[in-house]
């Protein structure tokens, strides 16, 4: 039978270099890409013209925030109305402005991120209130079912696979569900490996970035005071655990004083660049995990190029669904299991609120409740809360009483540790006034006093 040769668009990378062939058949018959005359190659203002008014956005997190696909969108501000907007944590140059954006979107956050917060904090934001665990849920059961998903991949391989690269999170869920899919292709994601490949025939249509992933660095956070948690942090954590830490000032400190200890394991939601010195040096070897061994496991990460670099093309490295990697049950699989989380405050019986100053919504529920129930659960496991005693204006983060209309992410029946850089406050199986005395004795010496009184007008008595 004569052959027609066909030589496919250059600009799709996935084919670069090939040439198909096919007996007088339409594209839609060339396989394995039945739905390749379907993609179209466009500006960021044409891909988003798709969206319309009253739809429901989803738009991927952390590093891989598609900001070429939602400047576009916000472009296009004066003639949509009531779109509403999804997504947890979300970073690079993107400007939510309140006053530019109010009458056409409305920020519905899954977590709050500094560039959402004052817009959250308005009648043109909310957020949800949810364990990243269960977000996909949202998706699937159709209540918060998404008209188009906004997403932030690798180029497809060759066999036309993109990658979700550093965030795969909520966002495989998100692409499933959604109607639609816009992404932006960019050759500097990395591509990673676990759950995130996307086969560009489940892409809509797209456009070519070529456009450095945004950098966080969290040195500049450290001092005297996060060192010495992270000191009393590494001092309560064993040879062969797994760690789960996420990223910040406090986790960079615990991990800079882990340089002595052997055979750690990695299963945590994201983690940032001071995980590598550790992997550079051999301590985490992911020799002892329950699941996934010799695997680090994560859903995204944010940190800086070198952290990109060593995720790409990284088979030591999964990145899988966060439904699964914080699913408890998981969690307690690996035995000695070390959650560390922070707090905004806690209160003297050990209520623990971390997303919330008051009734301003600061973040949000995250996955803390998922890893220090799921490290309580582990055999040796050991659920940490860590804090500095008082915040940057001198005010004490052990509390009384939290403030009016803060909120409790973490019950004080699930706190075990809590660790300041006064020490180390043990509060299982203590009763109230017990607890109120192990935090009061790790809280600033400048409020212990005060602290110590509350406790007595409380309790009616001390325990020494």
């Amino acid at each position: 039978m004569h052959q027609t040769t066909i030589q496919l668009d250059p600009i799709l990378n996935f084919f670069k270099g090939k040439t198909l062939y096919a007996s007088y058949c339409s594209l839609s018959e060339i396989k394995p890409y039945p739905t390749i005359q379907h993609m179209k190659i466009q500006s960021a203002e044409h891909a988003v013209n798709r969206i319309n008014s009253g739809n429901r956005v989803f738009f991927q997190g952390g590093v891989a925030t598609p900001t070429s696909l939602m400047k576009a969108l916000f472009n296009r501000k004066n003639e949509l109305k009531n779109v509403e907007l999804l997504s947890i944590s979300t970073l690079g140059n993107l400007v939510f402005d309140t006053e530019e954006i109010k009458d056409s979107f409305f920020v519905n956050s899954l977590f709050v991120s500094k560039n959402v917060r004052d817009m959250v904090n308005t009648e043109y934001g909310d957020y949800v209130p949810i364990f990243l665990s269960e977000i996909h849920l949202l998706f699937k059961n159709n209540i918060l079912p998404l008209d188009v998903a906004l997403i932030h991949v690798s180029p497809p391989d060759k066999h036309g696979f993109c990658s979700l690269g550093t965030s795969v999170d909520i966002t495989r869920a998100a692409v499933k569900y959604a109607k639609y899919t816009i992404a932006q292709i960019n050759k500097q994601m990395p591509r990673t490996h676990g759950d995130g490949q996307i086969h560009i025939s489940e892409i809509n249509t797209y456009i070519e970035i070529d456009e450095a992933l945004p950098e966080v660095s969290y040195d500049h956070d450290r001092n005297e005071i996060t060192n010495a948690i992270g000191k009393y942090c590494a001092e309560l954590i064993e040879d062969r655990s797994t760690l789960q830490m996420g990223i910040g000032a406090i986790p960079d400190a615990v991990l800079s004083c882990l340089g002595n200890h052997k055979d750690l394991g990695i299963h945590t939601e994201m983690f940032s660049d001071g995980l590598l010195p550790l992997v550079e040096k051999g301590i985490i070897t992911n020799t002892y995990k329950g699941k996934h061994r010799g695997k680090i496991v994560t859903s995204f990460a944010i940190g800086t190029k070198k952290l990109y670099d060593f995720v790409d093309d990284n088979p030591e490295v999964l990145f899988l669904e966060i439904d699964y990697v914080n699913d408890t049950k998981v969690i307690r699989s690996n035995p000695k299991m070390i959650a560390i989380n922070s707090a905004l405050e806690i209160d003297l019986t050990g209520q623990v609120c971390s997303d919330s100053l008051g009734i301003y919504q600061y973040s949000g529920v995250g996955g803390q409740m998922d890893f220090i129930r799921g490290a309580a659960l582990s055999e040796g496991g050991k659920p940490i809360i860590a804090l500095p005693s008082t915040t940057k204006n001198g005010e004490s983060k052990i509390v009384p009483f939290l403030k009016e209309g803060g909120s409790v992410v973490t019950t004080r029946a699930h706190v075990h540790y809590v660790v300041t850089e006064y020490g180390v406050a043990y509060l299982f199986g203590k009763n109230l006034c017990q607890r109120a005395h192990a935090l009061l004795n790790i809280a600033h010496p400048d409020h212990r006093e005060w602290l110590e009184a509350e406790t007595i007008k409380r309790f009616g008595k001390l325990v020494h």
